[in-house]
């Protein structure tokens, strides 16, 4: 595997709220290599948008370190957190909302361009503009069109040329495909991997989609409430699951095979523990058949079991 191009240090965001500290992203500690994609999988509210966000410090981080081709961006003053802007990039999830409808395909294309790139003529950035186009797959006809004319598609390939006009080496692509139907998906997906290679791109995947995850993740890892409960190579954890919330995720995925039709599921049941101030133990457990009395009184961390796998688990132990 390649050196990790990015690396997070038991980082931590919380939120104040009237009740305490809401803990969204605690303690996390990821690597990305460079050339590969991560996959950050999870149910709605666990944090993964939070994390990618904190990632690029479009949130600031409550704890820890971001480790940036070994510099801790953490510490980057205000003119050195807009010149790592060129290196680091992100794809919204929602392409028509992030957007600025008053503003053309062209124009939307060239914007980071004329901000940043000061030594290049306005003939040169639209020039790059026109070429980028060409290589996320906008035909030059749609230049002078705007966000509401084009379809989910369209904008959202507006939004991967706005991240790939600065030459970025690392990507957060945060739920990229989900506002898209389903044809359209792949489409994107394909893209974004065949940019990766051709480019020699580093993406953080941010999705619920198990499906897109497994399509284009090198590694994966499942978050529970602002934790990191398993972690693995895409092959490995598809094959052999260690958490139980790993396993009702992976169960939940429709086949396209009737045969399947009577497979039994692993149906999460009980309440979600509430991320403000939770006390210490498993924040699954109040959800698992599995937990024990260690499960319930304190912290379980990550422990590799093989193989490349990591996952928080007292069953792992045994």
């Amino acid at each position: 595997m390649n050196a990790p191009l990015l690396e997070t240090v038991n980082l931590k965001k919380y939120f104040k709220t009237s009740k305490g500290n809401l803990h969204a992203v605690d303690n996390i500690n990821l690597q990305v290599a460079e050339g590969s994609t991560l996959g950050i999988v999870g149910e709605s509210g666990c944090g993964k948008s939070t994390l990618g966000r904190t990632i690029l410090r479009l949130t600031e981080p409550t704890e820890g370190q971001i480790l940036f081709e070994g510099n801790d961006i953490c510490k980057l003053s205000k003119k050195g957190l807009k010149d790592l802007r060129k290196s680091i990039q992100i794809i919204f999830q929602d392409p028509f909302s992030s957007l600025d409808p008053r503003k053309c395909v062209l124009d939307l294309i060239a914007e980071p361009l004329l901000v940043n790139k000061k030594e290049y003529s306005k003939s040169d950035v639209y020039a790059k503009a026109y070429d980028l186009m060409d290589t996320v797959g906008l035909a030059e006809r749609l230049a002078y069109s705007y966000p509401h004319e084009l379809d989910g598609g369209r904008r959202q390939r507006i939004g991967i040329a706005r991240a790939l006009s600065l030459e970025p080496k690392f990507i957060v692509c945060d739920e990229p495909v989900s506002a898209l139907d389903v044809s359209i998906q792949a489409q994107i997906l394909n893209l974004l991997m065949d940019l990766q290679e051709e480019m020699g791109l580093t993406y953080l995947f941010i999705t619920h989609n198990l499906s897109a995850v497994k399509h284009i993740s090198d590694e994966i890892a499942v978050l529970y409430l602002g934790q990191c409960v398993e972690k693995a190579p895409t092959a490995e954890l598809f094959r052999s699951p260690q958490h139980p919330y790993t396993k009702a995720l992976l169960s939940a995925v429709l086949k396209p095979n009737l045969n399947e039709r009577g497979r039994l599921r692993n149906v999460i049941h009980g309440e979600v523990t509430s991320p403000i101030d939770p006390v210490p133990g498993c924040r699954f457990a109040a959800r698992c058949p599995y937990r024990t009395e260690k499960c319930m009184t304190a912290d379980v961390m990550l422990r590799d079991v093989g193989a490349g796998h990591q996952v928080a688990c007292v069953l792992a132990e045994n």
